[in-house]
């Protein structure tokens, strides 16, 4: 059976196409168009995984996508009503609603098919259970506690219960206008990053605060209940008021500002943008990433008190956060937890088609997610037109070769655009399109913040790891292949990698296992024998755009900042080479 997932009209739309229970192509659409987090409807991705399966329009057997209007329609209905008949919010509803019903004919124009061509069965599935089949059903695992939070999807923030076999069962939930992804975020605008997306960069600001200065402030923002579900204190945010307006009308979100004045009564004045940063932004930062670890890890306790397995699968924007990811194995009962890398809005593509192949059709589980690189591969040969075409001298080499060479620029400082393999599903560079780096280097966090990032200075950079490693270098860590759990670096180890250890100490690891990702493995090897650390810095390959997808992209990326090298497919570049 063939079953694509869509994730449309929303942030971070993409598509996922499975086959007989298996995942074979995945992808945002922003990588395509080259816009961030773009929204609308994702026509490339979608024509994207058709082609890369090659599988043509008349052989898809459903549709499956990740929203359902008529998911708590009551509550929708009730609350639409209090804005008016003829409000903004009511028009924006039924635009959507028009929308969605039309994807069928959307798809077929996305694929330049002919109507009859596409005859495929429509489901639409809620949200949050998108965000949870997405991480249960990739796991391999047959039974788990089951975990969805975010800002909003269906009227609902969060979703939990468990998973056995085929099925999904519900035990709990967090509505409108309640959300811990609508409380990071605006406290996100609070401190001037307005841009969808930037709460990652608060979770790095807070590592240079301290929770005290602001304990009490969060903990009147977001009430923490005794069986594990929390409540916003309303007379600080707007949203619930429909004051708040989400567009996507140049293909980019944006949203409204979620808190009202009385926020800044208690927290002081909002920084402007363009304000340089406070000693008490970073306290803010630091006292609001506490508050969210307190109230989740509270919910989990309780959670697991309900279904007591070891293991849990969680999934949502909220499960980004990997320094709270960090926490969970000790500090609950949970020992083993699942997260796969598009934890965000764009995997509900790939949790809707899966949680359609399994609960619609009772699909046999036969898929178990170990990598992140699901996108497109570009050719030899495209690469090759790619260099040719910008006039750049290369060299060809094999595995062994460009390890080895890859290696030894790393080893003398320079910095390396690596290109590999198919692109990665989420918004992490995992070693297919990473920029990597030497991480024993004490200034080079701040070369590549300056010279290529132009980002803030406080924002730490990755390590990729050799799996085997992970425990020798990080304390009670466990070697996670997507790079969303936060370690402690141990003491010992912190003088070696310098450039991969934030400001508290710790780091974003990324495991990397020799039968999941053989060439980067590889090279990690090949820099441990030449510097006797088996880590690499690894950061996304972009520069203020979506992570490259195409052979120019990641040309027109290295020339525009300077990279040093560029390992594209088989050929090596390497600036002043000729």
């Amino acid at each position: 059976m063939i079953i694509l997932g869509i994730n449309a009209y929303h942030a971070e739309a993409s598509a996922a196409l499975i086959i007989d229970g298996n995942l074979v192509a995945a992808a945002e659409e922003e990588r395509f168009v080259r816009i961030k987090h773009l929204a609308g409807f994702p026509s490339e991705a979608v024509r994207y995984c058709l082609e890369s399966a090659r599988v043509s329009p008349e052989k898809i057997n459903a549709i499956s996508i990740s929203r359902n209007p008529s998911s708590h329609w009551p509550e929708k209905a009730a609350f639409a009503l209090r804005q008016g008949l003829f409000s903004k919010g009511i028009q924006n509803r039924v635009t959507l609603l028009n929308k969605l019903r039309e994807i069928p004919q959307t798809v077929t124009r996305a694929l330049d098919a002919a109507p009859k061509k596409i005859s495929a069965a429509v489901h639409f599935v809620e949200h949050h259970r998108s965000h949870i089949g997405s991480s249960f059903y990739a796991s391999g695992w047959d039974e788990a506690a089951v975990l969805s939070l975010d800002g909003f999807g269906d009227f609902l923030s969060g979703l939990w219960g468990t998973g056995r076999g085929n099925r999904m069962q519900i035990s709990g939930d967090v509505r409108f206008p309640h959300s811990l992804g609508i409380l990071y975020t605006a406290i996100t605008q609070y401190l001037g990053f307005l841009e969808w997306g930037d709460e990652y960069k608060v979770m790095g600001l807070a590592a240079y605060g301290k929770p005290d200065h602001y304990r009490k402030q969060m903990q009147m923002l977001v009430q923490q209940l005794s069986d594990g579900q929390y409540r916003l204190n309303l007379n600080y945010f707007q949203h619930q008021q429909m004051k708040v307006s989400m567009t996507w009308e140049s293909g980019a979100p944006s949203l409204g500002i979620l808190y009202n004045p009385a926020m800044e009564q208690l927290l002081g004045p909002r920084r402007d943008p363009k304000a340089p940063f406070e000693e008490r932004h970073a306290h803010i930062a630091a006292a609001l990433q506490e508050r969210l670890e307190e109230v989740v890890l509270s919910l989990l306790r309780r959670l697991h008190q309900r279904h007591p397995v070891s293991r849990l699968c969680y999934a949502g924007g909220v499960a980004l956060n990997c320094v709270l990811n960090g926490r969970i194995r000790s500090e609950t009962p949970f020992k083993e937890i699942f997260i796969q890398p598009a934890a965000h809005d764009a995997g509900t593509s790939l949790g809707a088609a899966l949680y359609t192949a399994h609960q619609h059709y009772n699909e046999k589980r036969v898929f178990r997610m170990q990598t992140a690189a699901w996108g497109p591969e570009p050719d030899k040969e495209t690469h090759r037109r790619a260099l040719e075409k910008a006039g750049l001298f290369y060299r060809e080499l094999n595995d062994m070769e460009l390890c080895e060479t890859t290696a030894e620029a790393l080893a003398q400082g320079k910095i390396v655009g690596w290109f590999q393999g198919r692109m990665e599903f989420g918004p992490r560079a995992l070693g297919h399109r990473s920029l990597l780096a030497d991480p024993r280097d004490p200034k080079m966090k701040d070369r590549i913040n300056e010279r290529i990032k132009r980002r803030e200075s406080f924002r730490p950079f990755a390590p990729s790891v050799a799996a085997e490693a992970v425990s020798s270098y990080y304390e009670n860590a466990h070697a996670d292949r997507f790079m969303l759990f936060t370690f402690t670096v141990r003491a010992e180890q912190r003088e070696k990698i310098p450039a991969v250890t934030h400001v508290d100490g710790t780091g974003r690891v990324q495991a990397v296992f020799p039968d999941d990702e053989p060439l980067y493995y590889r090279l990690i090897k090949a820099f441990e024998k030449k510097t006797g650390v088996p880590v690499i810095l690894n950061t996304s390959f972009n520069e203020r755009e979506p992570i490259v997808c195409r052979s120019e992209e990641a040309i027109a990326c290295v020339q525009r900042n300077s990279v040093d090298c560029l390992a594209l497919g088989p050929f090596w570049v390497s600036r002043g080479e000729s």
